[in-house]
């Protein structure tokens, strides 16, 4: 006689009398059926990518704010009217005006513009030095390999902020000691990062292969190596770029970053200390917003490309 299997009604009416419901709970003889796993995958994508859209128009916003409101205003930042001297915000003065009677939406683009030039050619700089100095250290290996990160570590344990002042400190002030301040003390861990990523690359079969069949040394690094790290420095230059902008801020607002007639985020944070304590607040609100937007909005667009070019770290979000 053949076995005769129990058949399921569609209605999720099993043999035994048991019922299922369409959450999936059991019923009547109380028999729980098997689990359903609900994938928030959808929901958290949607997220992620209004959190991107959002970053994106930001940065876009405010990079078209530095490009084209210096050249279309046609107006002075520096222009001084004292009898307009702290106005609060208006039409005319949209962010109001600081304790000279100088706009401050004018100076606020001013100093972001000064601020991103800062934050983005510095992170190129570190970016460029830290993976020169990261692969070097990995495909020679041995003693360089050493002394190299040991150079690493004798200047991770001097404080970021430290060790800029004392750069700073041996030039005038300007953007370019600035810059040069930043890219000293931020291409480090650009360095591990490559060291370790070049280090991980080096056991790959095509580099074997490529090995194996004559290449040389200077030919792998180029060709299979450094290719295979661009995207993780790439990022570390994005992420890079909000921490250089604060740290520019931090310099300026110390009063060793640029000259403080020049207008910079630190500077306007800086000259509207005894604003503030007056209780005249748009001095200080307005440029801390420049300061703090766009530099949330590069990170999540750098999250997002974190996200991306770690399909392992992606799944486990997705989860």
């Amino acid at each position: 006689m053949a076995d005769t299997a129990p058949a399921t009604a569609a209605d999720g009416t099993g043999s035994g009398g048991g019922t299922t419901s369409a959450d999936g709970t059991g019923l009547g003889d109380g028999t729980a059926a098997a689990p359903v796993w609900r994938s928030r995958g959808r929901t958290r994508r949607s997220t992620r990518t209004a959190r991107v859209g959002v970053s994106a128009v930001l940065v876009a916003a405010a990079v078209l704010a530095v490009l084209v409101v210096p050249p279309v205003v046609q107006l002075d930042e520096q222009a001084v009217d004292l009898a307009r001297k702290l106005s609060p915000p208006s039409w005319e003065h949209p962010f109001g005006t600081d304790d000279v009677g100088r706009d401050l939406l004018l100076r606020c683009v001013y100093g972001l513009r000064v601020s991103l030039l800062v934050g983005v050619v510095a992170a190129v700089v570190a970016t460029v030095v830290g993976t020169l100095v990261g692969a070097a250290a990995a495909v020679f290996g041995g003693w360089t390999d050493r002394v190299v990160m040991r150079l690493v570590d004798i200047f991770s344990s001097v404080p970021h902020l430290l060790l800029g002042i004392f750069v700073v400190a041996m030039f005038r002030p300007g953007v370019w000691p600035v810059i040069a301040s930043v890219a000293v003390t931020h291409w480090l861990s650009t360095t591990r990062i490559v060291r370790s990523e070049v280090l991980s690359l080096r056991s790959r079969p095509y580099v074997d292969a490529a090995i194996s069949g004559g290449a040389s040394r200077w030919r792998v690094t180029v060709r299979h190596l450094l290719p295979g790290v661009l995207p993780q420095a790439g990022l570390a230059a994005v992420l890079m770029v909000p921490h250089a902008i604060w740290h520019e801020s931090a310099l300026s607002f110390l009063g060793l970053g640029l000259p403080s007639h020049q207008a910079s985020l630190g500077n306007l944070v800086q000259s509207a200390r005894g604003s503030l304590l007056a209780g005249d607040w748009w001095p200080t609100l307005f440029p801390g917003l420049f300061l703090i937007v766009p530099t949330l909005a590069i990170a999540g667009l750098a999250g997002a490309w974190r996200e991306r070019i770690n399909p392992r770290r992606r799944s486990e979000l997705m989860l």
